[in-house]
Order: structure tokens, then sequence, then C-alpha cells
């Protein structure tokens, strides 16, 4: 990989953990459980619970995310960053742009 694309991954991939720690904070917030002596409503109480489970997953799937993120970091310098661990083919720039964390190429991800 060239030396400028490698910075580039590099830049792309610090400035993806940095925004994933800030959403697993926000969610770490919004996931957190309420008082059960917080006088609210039944249907609300549901809401509440409806809302916290959404907001743990998304944090769990952030988790998750920032994981695989510092993963790729990790491999940067490896000469084999850029291909697919199946098939070994190049993965296209445009998706190691969007999904840098990808290992896999479109075909053999899916």
């Amino acid at each position: 990989m060239l030396p400028e694309a490698q910075r580039a991954f590099r830049e792309q991939i610090e400035s993806e953990i940095a925004t994933t720690h800030e959403r697993i904070t926000a969610f770490e917030q919004s996931s957190k459980a309420f008082a059960p002596d917080k006088a609210i409503g039944r249907v609300s109480r549901m809401d509440s619970f409806n809302d916290q489970g959404i907001h743990q997953a998304a944090l769990n799937a952030a988790r998750e995310k920032l994981y695989k993120l510092e993963h790729a970091l990790s491999r940067l310098d490896d000469p084999a960053f850029g291909h697919c661990v199946n098939c070994r083919q190049p993965i296209p720039v445009e998706r190691l742009l969007a999904v840098p964390e990808s290992s896999h190429c479109v075909r053999c991800g899916q």
C-alpha cells in the first residue's frame, strides 16, 4: 500500500474511533437504568424500558465497531491490509474508505 493511502486510512480510522468513542459515551448515558421509585405512568415506564433496550443494543453495536476499528488500525502496517481474508483479493479503496474496519470484499462479506 502506498504511504499516502496508508496515511489516509490511518486518519480515517482514527477519526472513526474518536466518533465511536463519543457515541459509546452517549449510549452509556442513555441506556442507564432509571429508578424504580420514579413516579411515571405504566405506559411511560414501558416506553422507557423499550428505549433503554434500543440504546443498549446501539451501545453493543458501537462497542463492536470500536473493537473492529482498533483491530483494523493495528493491522494497517501489515502488507495484507486491504485484502479480503477469504479470497485474498484487494478490497476496493472505496469500500475501505466507507467501512475502514472491512476485512472482507463485498462478494465474500455477503
